[in-house]
């Protein structure tokens, strides 16, 4: 079956950087946008950043613009996040997420993503 695994949540001083790692199995999503959402305690699953499956397109929520850099691996069935500039605003659970078909574009809303992850958690000190 399909799993997305991701991997490289922590705790940072604000300030510092986290690269987060998606390993996708089951299936290839080459052709597939990911993304990464995230939800913190009381609020909504919010969109961060995604990409498009041949990684031309990516977009970003406004508070990470200039912080945030998501890329993705194809050979490697694998997206990842770059999180520089971390502040305690960003601590939430951090979730991968993958459509299960191909979409022109990088939608934001969490109800055009089928497969998701278990998330990692990502607590920035300040």
């Amino acid at each position: 079956q399909v799993q997305l695994v991701e991997s490289g949540g922590g705790l940072v001083q604000a300030g510092g950087s986290l690269r987060l790692s998606c390993a996708a199995s089951g299936r290839t999503f080459s052709s597939n946008t990911m993304a990464w959402f995230r939800q913190s305690p009381g609020k909504e699953r919010e969109f961060v950043a995604g990409i498009s499956g041949s990684g031309s397109s990516a977009d970003y929520v406004d508070s990470v613009k200039g912080r945030f850099t998501i890329s993705r691996d194809n050979a490697k069935n694998t997206v990842y996040l770059q999180m520089n500039s971390l502040n305690p605003e960003d601590t939430a659970v951090y979730y991968c997420t993958a459509r299960a078909v191909s979409l022109t574009g990088v939608p934001s809303s969490k109800y055009n993503y089928d497969y998701w992850g278990q998330g990692t958690q990502v607590t920035v000190s300040s």
